[in-house]
């Protein structure tokens, strides 16, 4: 018989590195040889202190990165972890991001803070080819709530990237404002035809699939 993997039995991994992205968001690269699908995520579990969701925000045949927010018990125990510790965790869960449903299509990726992280690997690969067009609207709270500024900045010479915060700030010189704000001046063309893929909180999603909708995006054609 095939020797499937248990989704539901927690397993160890291996931590090699820590990355700081911002004062309370970390990137945590963890040793994995499973296949993974953008978008999903993992049950990470700490023995004596409980468990928490975790989605991947990237990935290789060697490796499984989670950009996490130190939010809570669970994730405050994890920040006192160092390279060369070993969580535990279960999945991975959901069904993650299908990449075929974008193939030569006009795709745009609106996220929210950290509604970015589980969209990063999909951002990557779509950007490698197969949509016929890519665009990313981010938002974040601050510009020191800005997550991966260097891979947006790369990003930025290969496709269309705006990013927003909601307050004008000293010293940012970046768009300001909310997400739908920005939408009405995206100036896409025949958006009865494109793919919207929305990342956030719950309340940033509503409006900004109000917003599409209300620019004339066909509903099937909103992922979020």
């Amino acid at each position: 018989m095939e020797n499937r993997i248990n989704p539901y039995m927690p397993r160890p991994y291996k931590l090699l590195s820590l990355k700081k992205e911002t004062a309370i968001d970390w990137t945590f690269t963890f040793e994995c040889h499973e296949p993974l699908i953008g978008g999903q995520f993992m049950e990470l579990s700490l023995p004596g202190v409980g468990e928490a969701p975790i989605s991947i925000s990237d990935f290789d045949d060697r490796s499984m990165d989670m950009t996490i927010r130190q939010v809570g018990k669970v994730t405050d125990q994890l920040f006192r972890l160092t390279a060369g510790d070993t969580v535990f965790m279960r999945g991975p869960y959901g069904n993650g991001f299908d990449l075929g449903l974008f193939n030569h299509k006009k795709v745009l990726v609106v996220a929210g803070g950290t509604g970015l992280a589980p969209i990063k690997n999909t951002i990557q690969k779509l950007s490698q080819g197969g949509c016929e067009e890519l665009e990313l609207l981010v938002g974040f709270k601050t510009k020191e709530d800005r997550l991966f500024v260097d891979q947006l900045e790369a990003w930025s010479k290969a496709f269309r990237v705006r990013v927003t915060i909601d307050k004008e700030e000293e010293g940012w010189t970046g768009l300001t404002g909310l997400i739908p704000s920005h939408l009405a001046t995206c100036q896409l063309d025949r958006v009865d035809e494109r793919t919207a893929i929305v990342v956030g909180p719950p309340i940033m999603m509503k409006f900004t699939t109000l917003e599409l909708l209300r620019q004339g995006f066909k509903q099937e054609n909103i992922y979020v």
